[in-house]
């Protein structure tokens, strides 16, 4: 009876331990997601003042501006993680391709008020990236906890669920790059 309740003891002790754990790297991967909310409400905010910065010199550039606009309104409201991850590589994309855009404009490129929105824009984008890693991180550690044995077995009895992607490059960024586009 004694060794019953000792043993009965110890599962319940690692039962616990487990289901600590679990909710830890749940809570973790909670707050990384919401870090990469935080510094894409930055990027939100800065984009309607890189656009009115360039638009007194962009005039004949309408559907780079309106591309970048809706992408962004489809990125603030999308609903789900995938969902959001697209819409985010979309305007990456786009605000790539603006960027590109205005590089045709020389003087664009001497306004002061362009000048410190597009630094404020590149470091904002290195902000992204690092919350990016710290997501991915924590995608990985939640989805090793949920797939590892004797923790998978416990998760499975809690209801923890693999809803969480990692995020991943746009296709864009994966492409290889031939040097000679550049010589040409």
């Amino acid at each position: 009876m004694t060794l019953a309740l000792i043993i009965a003891g110890v599962v319940l002790v690692v039962f616990y331990g487990i289901y600590v754990s679990l909710i830890k790297k749940k809570n973790n991967l909670k707050e990384a997601a919401a870090g990469i909310d935080v510094q894409l409400k930055k990027r939100y905010d800065l984009i309607p003042n890189l656009l009115k910065s360039a638009a007194k010199f962009m005039e004949h550039e309408k559907d780079v501006f309106m591309k970048v606009t809706e992408l962004r309104e489809k990125a603030m409201g999308a609903g789900n993680f995938e969902d959001r991850f697209k819409a985010e590589n979309a305007l990456s994309e786009a605000m790539h391709q603006f960027k590109l855009t205005a590089e045709n404009y020389p003087e664009l490129k001497s306004d002061a008020a362009m000048v410190n929105a597009m630094q404020a824009m590149a470091e904002t984008e290195e902000h992204i990236a690092a919350a990016r890693r710290f997501y991915n991180s924590a995608v990985k550690d939640y989805k090793n906890g949920l797939e590892i044995f004797p923790s998978s077995m416990v998760a499975a009895l809690i209801g923890l669920k693999d809803e969480y992607p990692f995020f991943e490059a746009e296709e864009a960024a994966r492409a290889s790059i031939d040097a000679g586009d550049f010589f040409k």
